[in-house]
């Protein structure tokens, strides 16, 4: 078997596999005979079949897979010993004469391949990318004060309605004048949260009641949602669409939410007992945290502007036709040829930017140690406790809940592939001169609206 590159472009180039019958004969024998003592047909003992017989049945089959599985090993084999860069994957040449596995015993295979440019990249101060700063003012601190003071709340029993209250109460069915409904439905112990009525005719009758009352009112226009009137009054989901009518709603518990009190208290709850101890330190506490949360989102934003920095500077050449039609064929049924053609300039920016990448990662011998992976799957993990209040767990219960995440290869491998971008982002951020622009949150978000905008327009 022998396998020649013949380039017909500086990107692409075909790969010729000559395969003759030594290559796969004994393969092929040794799968017949095989077949042969497992063949069950009438009139021959198991094991006695004639080889002639097993050859006219199966031959011909066994040969197509065997010289199958020669091209596909021979392909990786020689991409991998000859240190080819590919980009996609070998397609068969679209001038391949079809194989005549019935009079021929040497075959000749042809495939297309597409090779990586090689990418040169010089970074320095000369390369000014802008970074943005988010200003911490504050309309932020009051609102992550305030989200502080909402999360340490509790609900404390009043006596009487005002116009958000959670009240805990029972619900009984009335019929057309008023009466309670015989048979009707009824619900014990329901929670209702008065600002969350949708009727603000009903939701005003609810203020200044007190326990014991009673208020009679419609539940389909207090809520319209077929999912919040079966869950309050309990009842299955295809019998709330027919719900309809007035309720009798008897008030037992009347709780009205009061935020926790930014004080001595709170600080040792949200941090630890003796960490914070000031107000001033709470303050600097968070604005350390709302910085550290922008900085991932300030981080992801001088990544797409460095993109486009350097994707148009660099501006890799690719084989376009090649890739185009790479893509019509492993995504066939998924896309036509047509949506490929629209979708490929977002793609090919996107595989110039990763081959930007990868030359970064080779050029500077950047690395991802498992250290690095354990210590991005604990962010995860710390991240998603968060959401629930959770945000003081010891180290150990992190790295315990993070390890199991690692078990996921899909996981691991994307937290790899993250952690590779992080490292190259702080590259980039140290070899090049960040043009700083302090924003508030407003002007950030606007950048991304333009973005957005720009991304629509090119699509169009």
């Amino acid at each position: 078997m022998n396998i020649v590159k013949e380039n017909n472009s500086d990107l692409t180039a075909i790969l010729k596999i000559n395969i003759t019958k030594e290559d796969y004969s004994e393969k092929v024998d040794n799968v017949i005979n095989d077949h042969r003592k497992k063949a069950r047909i009438d009139g021959f003992r198991p094991g006695k079949v004639p080889i002639g017989l097993i050859k006219k049945m199966y031959g011909k089959g066994i040969l197509l897979e065997e010289v199958n599985k020669l091209i596909s090993e021979s392909l990786t084999n020689y991409i991998r010993d000859e240190k080819l860069n590919l980009l996609g994957e070998p397609l068969p040449n679209e001038d391949q004469i079809v194989a005549d596995f019935d009079n021929e015993t040497e075959f000749e295979f042809k495939f297309d391949v597409a090779l990586a440019p090689e990418v040169e990249i010089k970074l320095s101060k000369k390369d000014k990318i802008p970074y943005y700063d988010i200003k911490v003012d504050e309309k932020l601190l009051e609102s992550h004060t305030d989200n502080y003071a909402r999360k340490f709340g509790q609900f404390l029993d009043v006596e009487e309605t005002t116009d958000n209250e959670l009240l805990t109460g029972n619900f009984i069915q009335l019929d057309d004048k008023g009466a309670i409904l015989e048979n009707g439905i009824k619900s014990d112990d329901v929670k209702i949260t008065i600002e969350y009525i949708k009727d603000a005719d009903i939701k005003a009758t609810f203020a200044g009641k007190k326990i014991g009352d009673n208020i009679t009112f419609d539940v389909r226009k207090a809520y319209p949602s077929d999912s919040e009137i079966a869950s309050m009054l309990k009842i299955d989901k295809e019998i709330a669409k027919v719900v309809n009518g007035d309720f009798q709603f008897n008030i037992k518990v009347v709780q009205r939410f009061d935020k926790a009190e930014i004080n001595q208290e709170l600080f040792d709850k949200a941090f630890g007992e003796g960490v914070i101890k000031s107000d001033e330190e709470f303050k600097a506490k968070i604005t350390e945290e709302i910085k550290s949360n922008f900085v991932r989102e300030t981080d992801y934003r001088f990544m797409i502007d460095a993109k486009q920095k350097f994707v148009e500077k660099i501006n890799p050449e690719l084989p376009t036709e090649f890739l185009q039609r790479w893509l019509t064929v492993v995504n066939e049924g998924k896309f036509t040829a047509e949506q490929i053609k629209e979708e490929y300039p977002k793609f090919e920016d996107d595989l110039k930017w990763q081959l930007i990448k990868d030359q970064i990662i080779r050029d500077n011998e950047i690395k991802v140690e498992e250290a690095d992976i354990l210590e991005a799957a604990m962010e995860v993990t710390a991240a998603q406790f968060a959401q629930y209040g959770l945000g003081n767990l010891p180290k150990e219960q992190l790295e315990q809940y993070a390890q199991e995440i690692l078990k996921k290869d899909d996981e691991k491998r994307k937290l790899y592939e993250k952690k590779f971008e992080d490292k190259v982002v702080d590259f980039i951020k140290e070899s090049v001169k960040l043009d700083t622009k302090e924003v508030t949150v407003e002007e950030f978000k606007k950048l991304w609206e333009e973005e957005q905008k720009k991304v629509e327009k090119k699509s169009k």
